[in-house]
């Protein structure tokens, strides 16, 4: 019964996901309310192991119909995988709790700033070519990328958003985008998460074949519908974001 409750959460989970991020909204708290007794770190392993795939999946979706700026998206992919190692690392050293009492607030301006814009993200233009464009975008994947690692939430929202408001792209050129920066900095986690045996295989399969049933749903719908859908889609999950995040920083 368990791997069927987790299974279908993966697949809401890997839906919202290929749209606009914020798929562990789902599945993580699924894991967590399904096996209440299981180290926190095996279960994010597993949701990793099973979600990274739908986002893969998602990304090659995206690249066959959207014109990925591959020249500054695959060395901002990189800059991603680093920062998420350094982010992961920093965490060891250091409590995040000062950054869980931070987010809500930071996410309010986010979703503020975007509901403000009415024409936020709704043309595609990026603003940039050549080496400023590749500069830009490898600063947005090590810092994004470095909070993944460290934190987490919000990681494909914060992704979008900075190349919508730094690059000008539209939003669902940016969710495209996100998806090869989300890919690059959940492989890093997984190979930690491998390496430390916080995996559940026999769990990982299911959990993966029901995440990319999602995500191949999800990113049709985005390539069918457009900007304006990716957009609203953003808003409802970045306003669950805030509800989530300030549950866990101030009632929880």
């Amino acid at each position: 019964m368990e791997w069927i409750i987790v299974s279908l959460a993966s697949m809401l989970g890997g839906f919202v996901d290929a749209i606009v991020g914020g798929g562990g909204l789902i599945l993580v708290p699924a894991l967590f309310a399904t096996f209440p007794t299981a180290p926190p770190a095996t279960l994010l392993g597993t949701n990793k192991s099973g979600g990274i795939w739908g986002t893969a999946v998602s990304s090659w979706q995206f690249s066959r119909k959207v014109q990925m700026r591959w020249h500054a998206l695959l060395p901002a992919a990189g800059a991603a995988l680093a920062g998420s190692f350094l982010g992961a690392w920093a965490v060891t050293l250091i409590s995040g709790e000062f950054l869980r009492k931070l987010l809500p607030f930071v996410l309010i301006c986010l979703l503020l700033y975007t509901l403000a814009k009415k024409d936020l993200g709704k043309s595609h233009a990026p603003r940039y070519q050549g080496s400023r464009e590749v500069t830009i975008a490898c600063a947005i994947g090590l810092t994004v990328g470095a909070y993944d690692g460290f934190f987490g939430p919000g990681t494909g929202s914060f992704f979008i958003f900075l190349f919508v408001r730094l690059l000008g792209y539209d939003f669902l050129n940016a969710s495209a985008s996100a998806k090869l920066m989300n890919l690059a900095s959940n492989a890093s986690a997984l190979v930690l998460f491998g390496m430390k045996g916080h995996i559940w295989w026999h769990y990982a399969i299911p959990l993966a074949l029901f995440n990319i049933i999602g995500s191949v749903a999800g990113t049709h719908l985005a390539l069918k519908h457009g900007a304006g859908f990716v957009r609203s889609i953003f808003i409802l999950v970045v306003s669950a974001l805030i509800l989530k995040t300030g549950y866990d920083a101030f009632l929880r």
